[in-house]
């Protein structure tokens, strides 16, 4: 793993950035790809060890292909298809220099960082993202990035994909990903609306990852993965596609730390598909597009005690009338979830002036099922729900390179969205009040319908100007505007400005300010119509309901990395976000269904450090970060909140139920055999938290206990294992989750918005073997 330094040449960049994927990385930068990943390859070629990388490369007139992958075949046509490669090699150094990070903290993985982590391209997405620094793990496989709540933003070869629906699902899986990078700190002006990070994940393709792939993935807790793979180029087309389906009982945390858990089945299939056409050298349109479908048993916690047990329901009339139970341990409560997406897009370059256009269409649906007698005698609503919204738009982004100090970039978002919520809740009917003043129910149930459908949109423009005054010190200054008509209706300009200083060859310190707009996920801004409930036992205790406001804040962050010694780096950050109409998101009542909400003002500040060291077949890093995030003042959907909660957050300064003080993570990975045709590749990786918040004597006042976690991977791969001329690379491959079966606490069932309690997987030991044609 590196850290990037600036380009000096943008061909560089170009050869880098499509076909040497750059090592894992903590930069702050004034480009989107690294010098450091090419001045490793020019070494490597020096000392006449092997290049594994999984693309290819011009060398002399010819084609050096990826030893490692084996995915391509010299044939007779090898000029026709370096030609292929280089072009679009050219449109990609054109697609990553619209949208820079100069003076952000971006973190890079690879194929082979991804590769190397236990599971690979089977584990999922979050696991792979908590290798980097500054990220915090939650349940439901949610994850925060330096003190925020899932203000993540998601992009598919630079074009940022509209938000879902997804609470337990990914709708993005590891293996779509070729290369990816997590960016953070103070965004240039072209990210707008989700910016606490942005993923943004080069798909693989036809050029990059052309040939064959076909696994099989399983083990403990029924888990069975089979998935396939499959690209190639033929003339001006390339394509690539890939699928796979997951069966597990581990679909989501266990509320008990046992060893299994009650009731936790799912079942899930995922596509990608990618298809391009490259006109010519400065002309190619691609189309990219995704589908995910997932089905879940929600665990079930035994031992619950009922708050609505008279009469006894299992015995009444009532009991033998709904469906469902009264013992916690034999719910059946289901979620399904679905994900697509398509996204469109148009290059061009134009010499001094490139471009990128993308039309995109995403639909995302959530559906609960309750099990309506248990949950009635549990909490006296039983909600049948479901979400969705449909979203399509257009991001188009330009680069004029004016001359030789200015860089002009400027472009657009624009996304019109449809959200539809439905529920058919089951409650008890109120018949008085008891001695303690509390009111009383019948065994006589009402239904409920609710039901909204709303269309907003919301929309960024920028502007911005990177400038190299001298040649250690770039600029990068610019405005953004933003706007939001949805349930809210408001807008901001933002100014952005980021200075990146390299004093000395190896050493580089970033400084930024942003002025950040967020508009409240469209999705989880509530509809309900408190008033239905009145008089029964769904009635919530706070009736006021203000509509989520837009984020608005003023974010600070500076650091500094170094060159220490050749492959070993090191990188230090800090950041402060000072915010108002803070949002937080919460999981309330039954379905898995998140709910946005404001706190009226927000702080946020931390600090990251990071380090990493290459050295041939041997790599090995290290992060930890501190972060603290509070909040004051809930101020929207406060009907989802205890009263005496409301008032004392009115007055004090509360910890955000996802603040961890402490995160960190660490791996390692050593290739025995790497210059053989069967090399062993070992990997470990850890993962700490001091704990997510819960209730103390305040609210948010305690936190979980501090955990550590260890994975384990052993990849086997053999050159040619069948001796079937059609046949290449087998890998075998087991991994360990979960190495010292630690059994700890994410969740505890307490704290602002916190549903239920939810613990780690416990030691988890999954085989598979891959071939590949």
């Amino acid at each position: 793993m590196t850290r990037s330094r600036p380009l000096r040449s943008l061909r560089f960049l170009l050869t880098t950035a499509t076909l040497f994927p750059v090592q894992h990385a903590l930069a702050q930068t004034g480009q989107s790809a690294p010098e450091a990943s090419v001045t490793n390859v020019q070494k490597a070629k020096t000392k006449k060890t092997p290049v594994t990388t999984d693309a290819t490369t011009p060398e002399k007139g010819r084609v050096a292909f990826d030893s490692e992958s084996a995915r391509q075949t010299v044939t007779d046509d090898v000029q026709s298809g370096e030609e292929h490669i280089m072009v679009n090699a050219h449109l990609d150094e054109k697609r990553a220099s619209l949208q820079p990070d100069t003076g952000a903290t971006t973190y890079r993985f690879t194929r082979q960082d991804i590769e190397r982590i236990p599971g690979g391209d089977n584990a999922p997405l979050n696991q792979v993202l908590l290798q980097a620094p500054g990220v915090a793990q939650d349940s439901y496989g949610q994850i925060h990035v330096r003190g925020d709540h899932n203000e993540v933003q998601f992009r598919l070869d630079g074009v940022m994909l509209p938000e879902g629906m997804s609470v337990f699902g990914q709708a993005l899986m590891t293996r779509f990903a070729h290369s990816m990078s997590l960016t953070t700190g103070a965004l240039p002006s072209e990210y707008g609306f989700l910016q606490a990070g942005v993923v943004d994940i080069t798909t693989k393709n036809g050029s990059a990852d052309a040939g064959g792939n076909a696994s099989v993935y399983g083990g403990a807790r029924d888990y069975f993965l089979p998935s396939l793979q499959y690209g190639g180029h033929a003339g001006k087309w390339d394509y690539f596609a890939t699928a796979d389906f997951v069966h597990n009982r581990v679909g989501i945390e266990n509320p008990t730390p046992d060893f299994n858990a009650i009731h936790d089945l799912s079942n899930q299939y995922h596509f990608l598909g990618h298809l391009r056409y490259t006109a010519d050298e400065n002309t190619r349109v691609s189309f990219t597009a995704g589908v995910s479908n997932a089905q879940y048993q929600l665990p079930n916690n035994p031992g619950q005690q009922t708050q609505f047990a008279n009469p006894d329901y299992t015995s009444s009339a009532l009991g033998q009338r709904l469906n469902g139970t009264v013992d916690s341990s034999s719910l059946n409560e289901r979620q399904k979830e679905i994900t697509d997406f398509g996204i469109l897009s148009l290059q061009k370059d134009m010499g001094q002036v490139s471009l990128q256009t993308s039309a995109i269409v995403r639909y995302s649906s959530l559906g609960y099922s309750p099990d309506v007698l248990g949950e009635l005698v549990y909490n006296g609503l039983a909600q049948r729900a479901q979400r969705s919204v449909f979203s399509s738009g257009n991001q188009t982004d330009l680069t004029w390179h004016a001359n030789s100090q200015h860089t002009v970039r400027f472009g657009f978002q624009a996304y019109v969205e449809r959200t539809i919520a439905k529920s058919d809740s089951a409650v008890f009917l109120q018949d008085g009040i008891d001695a303690n003043g509390d009111p009383s129910f019948s065994d006589q149930i009402a239904s409920i319908h609710d039901g909204t459908g709303r269309t907003g949109w919301y929309y960024g423009l920028y502007a911005q100007d990177e400038w190299k005054p001298v040649r250690n010190l770039t600029i990068n200054y610019g405005l953004r505007f933003d706007g939001v008509d949805q349930y809210t209706h408001s807008k901001q300009v933002s100014p952005r400005v980021n200075l990146v200083y390299t004093p000395w060859r190896g050493g580089t310190f970033h400084a930024g300010y942003s002025r950040y707009f967020t508009p409240p996920p469209f999705e989880i801004v509530g509809g309900t119509q408190l008033n239905r409930f009145e008089g029964t036992s769904g009635a919530p205790e706070t009736v006021l309901n203000t509509t989520v406001k837009a984020e608005r804040d003023h974010y600070f962050d500076a650091g500094f990395a170094q060159d220490i010694l050749p492959g070993w780096h090191a990188s230090f950050d800090a950041y402060v976000k000072l915010a108002r109409n803070l949002i937080d998101e919460g999981q309330f009542g039954s379905p898995i269904i998140l709910s946005g909400f404001n706190y009226r003002r927000g702080q946020v500040n931390g600090y990251e450090f990071a380090t990493d060291y290459t050295r041939g077949a041997f790599t090995v890093y290290g992060n930890f970060a501190w972060s603290r995030a509070i909040g004051k003042d809930i101020t929207s959907a406060q009907w989802n909140f205890d009263p005496d909660d409301l008032a004392y957050i009115r007055q004090h300064w509360i910890h955000l139920d996802h603040d961890q003080r402490w995160t960190a993570s660490a791996g390692a990975s050593y290739a025995f055999f790497h210059k053989t045709g069967h090399p062993l590749r070992l990997s470990a990786t850890m993962l700490y938290g001091s704990g997510l918040r819960a209730d103390g004597a305040t609210p948010n006042g305690a936190s979980v206990p501090k955990y550590a976690t260890f994975n384990f991977a052993a990849v086997q791969a053999f050159k040619d294992l069948f001796h079937i001329p059609f046949l290449k690379r087998t890998e075998l491959r087991l991994d360990v989750i979960n190495l010292f079966d630690k059994a700890y606490e994410i969740r505890s069932g307490s704290g602002i918005g916190v549903g239920a309690p939810q613990y780690g997987l416990r030691r988890t030991i999954l085989t598979g073997i891959s071939q590949r044609f």
